[in-house]
């Protein structure tokens, strides 16, 4: 999953969130550098990567994308179901969205000496251009695969991939729909878990 559901799935603990944000930019023992509150943001994040990695929609969704994309496939199911969580009805309204995305900048703003130098960097155009909320828009579904395009390395094909996106829009919301359900109660159990700890 992607920035708004790891956002999403922190549940409003401003430490969780934290690391949950900056867990793919903390490589190996780098983790334990952090206060025990963002360790435990970090370490629930990598354990809703696994659960969506495993995820028989996550595999379908890659067998998509895989043909044109190949290793980043999963990439790119990440972003998606991001935009399908955002336009979920059973989650919040739009403006709840709104609500949500400036609260989650607030509390990340108050963590900020805690950002690795790459989060740190893209945060303020994270917030200025309210990427979490944007998910929501196929312009703004665009522009991260665009996003994902200029950090890869041997990716140079995110325009056709936007258009597979839309081709194959109808599937991907389906398998969306069957997955946010299973990987929320994953990640309450997770979170719960790690705050008991």
């Amino acid at each position: 999953m992607n920035y708004l559901a790891h956002a999403y799935f922190s549940f409003g603990d401003p430490a969780i969130l934290t690391g949950n944000m900056i867990s793919d930019y903390v490589k190996g023992k780098k983790q334990f550098d952090y206060p025990i509150a963002i360790q435990k943001g970090i370490k629930l994040h990598r354990a809703i990567d696994q659960f969506t990695d495993d995820h028989a929609t996550t595999k379908a969704i890659k067998q998509i994308f895989s043909p044109l994309v190949r290793l980043y496939a999963g990439a790119f199911a990440d972003i998606v179901y991001d935009h399908f969580l955002a336009l979920d009805p059973n989650e919040k309204t739009a403006d709840e969205w709104m609500n949500f995305t400036e609260t989650t900048y607030s509390q990340l703003g108050t963590l900020q000496e805690w950002f690795p130098p790459y989060f740190a960097r893209v945060f303020p155009y994270m917030q200025e251009q309210n990427w979490l909320y944007n998910y929501r828009f196929d312009w703004g579904m665009e522009n991260s695969f665009k996003g994902l395009q200029r950090r890869a390395a041997y990716l140079t094909n995110a325009e056709q991939a936007f258009e597979l996106f839309l081709a194959n829009y109808a599937q991907i919301r389906q398998l969306s729909a069957d997955f946010i359900p299973d990987v929320k109660i994953f990640a309450i159990g997770q979170f719960e878990q790690l705050v008991e700890q």
